[in-house]
């Protein structure tokens, strides 16, 4: 019997979560068994030097890319003139990109007061061209939701490039062992994308196909450039003003915070968008989709925010060791920002999925306006934890924004999206509590009473959704029982 579309879809739905899960929690996995080792033989020194580029790459690769990946994704009946096109496009604006670091290099340097920074910036402008070359592969795979190939190409490029970092570390090369692992990862995954996918490009150019797709691209990107600044803004602030080992500190607390929330929220990224682009003429189906999508993610993301928060120190004496216990205060205020960040994804994605690319835009553009603000006040008036606050007060307000739209689009707004997870925060605040005061009872060490929190605040968060009759938590486990 041949399923029906709506069944169809749900399958190759579940499937693409699975598969996307198993390809980031392997790749993320070796990258963070890679990132505690390199903590402990790297100073935070080291850390915030290289920290100090992310926004300079950052910039270059949103402008490789211009939107044109989402945009081959939102458009069903796109062609292979299309993707060659952009292909072409990307290579092009890569070499372009990497010329232009290559030749503000000079000027890095002298702002940072850093010479090294003139040969690491012209090391890491080659990842930005590199990576050019296997974006369309990338995305034909996500648009596909395949994500099989890319779980074996995260775990060969994140274990190659992690294993000669950890070397380079080893013998002394210092923030160098950082560089080669970014411009070998880049590598690595790009000759694996052309391996595993039949897709190549064709000598096609066409200016109707940049026309089309750059017309709902062209927003993307320049939110995608908004979004960057915002994000990497301190870098640039926390490095200029309070130094390298600052932004080194800062930088570990928020990769960590990042940990879990670049898993779920990747997930969600790969999949949502193309689930969502495909459910988009069936506002019930598109509303179920996100509904789910805001309880299951909330239902995860909610207890491992509360958890790390009150177990930070002992977390990061553990797994970086003392010289960084510097950055617990600031990874505990970052988790509270962390609570609603998978809600950002779901609700940004579902005006992608709508073709509300100009929407998209004006959103990022009134958002990252509050946010610079914020991070401005925080950071000039209370110094590095001020800007972490401001994180803190940005993530609250531009929930409400983001949702406004979605209540306007499909009538899930803020308030009826709060509802379906609200039984989830107040069962992983409780949680929390009872996970603070173990360390008073375990007299251990920082690991042991680590392992015994962790495996309480498990065991209590699942029994309280069980007792409670938690209706996100039935409804998930309903779901991949079934499959």
């Amino acid at each position: 019997m041949v399923d029906n579309p709506q069944q169809s879809l749900k399958k190759k739905s579940i499937s693409a979560v699975i598969w996307s899960g198993a390809d980031l929690f392997m790749r993320q996995g070796f990258q963070f068994i890679v990132a505690i080792i390199l903590a402990r033989l790297l100073s935070p020194d080291e850390f915030g030097t290289i920290a100090l580029l992310y926004l300079f790459t950052g910039i270059a690769s949103t402008f490789v890319d211009s939107g044109f990946s989402a945009a081959l994704i939102q458009k069903n009946d796109a062609t292979l003139t299309d993707e060659s096109t952009v292909f072409w496009f990307n290579l092009f604006m890569g070499a372009v990109m990497t010329a232009g670091l290559w030749f503000i290099a000079p000027w890095v340097s002298e702002f940072y007061n850093s010479p090294e920074l003139i040969v690491l910036t012209r090391f890491l402008a080659f990842t930005v061209v590199i990576n050019a070359l296997g974006s369309v592969h990338n995305t034909l795979f996500v648009k596909a939701l395949n994500f099989k190939p890319g779980m074996k190409i995260g775990v060969i490029s994140s274990l190659s490039s992690g294993l000669l970092a950890i070397y380079l570390a080893r013998e002394g090369f210092g923030v160098w062992a950082l560089a080669v692992q970014a411009l070998l990862t880049s590598i690595v995954t790009t000759i694996l994308l052309w391996f595993f996918s039949p897709w190549r490009p064709r000598w096609k150019f066409s200016l109707k196909s940049v026309q089309s797709l750059f017309g709902f691209g062209s927003y993307l990107m320049a939110a995608g450039l908004i979004d960057i600044i915002y994000k990497q803004l301190y870098t640039v602030l926390i490095g200029k003003i309070y130094g390298v080992s600052q932004l080194g500190f800062y930088d570990r607390a928020n990769n960590t915070k990042q940990i879990p929330i670049k898993l779920l929220s990747g997930i969600l990224a790969r999949v949502a968008f193309p689930i969502f682009s495909a459910a988009k003429k069936d506002k019930e189906k598109l509303y179920k989709g996100v509904q789910l999508a805001v309880q299951s993610l909330m239902l995860i993301n909610t207890p491992i925010m509360f958890g790390i928060l009150v177990t930070a120190d002992n977390l990061v004496l553990v797994l970086f060791g003392e010289k960084w216990l510097e950055s617990v205060p600031l990874l505990q205020i970052l988790c509270l920002a962390g609570i609603f960040w998978p809600l950002h994804v779901i609700n940004l994605n579902v005006l992608k999925a709508q073709g509300y690319s100009g929407l998209f835009f004006k959103l990022e553009v009134f958002k990252k306006v509050f946010g610079t603000l914020f991070l401005l006040v925080g950071i000039f008036y209370y110094g590095v934890p001020g800007l972490a606050w401001s994180q803190v007060a940005f993530s609250f307000i531009a929930f409400f924004i983001n949702a406004f739209y979605t209540g306007k689009k499909i009538n899930y707004g803020a308030w009826k999206q709060i509802w379906d997870f609200i039984s989830i925060l107040f069962i992983s605040f409780a949680m929390a509590v009872a996970v603070y005061f173990t360390r008073y009872y375990i007299i251990d060490s920082a690991l042991v009473i680590l392992i015994n929190q962790m495996i309480i605040g498990i065991c209590l968060y699942t029994l309280l959704c069980v007792l409670l009759q938690v209706k996100a938590y039935k409804t998930v486990i309903k779901l991949f029982s079934r499959r």
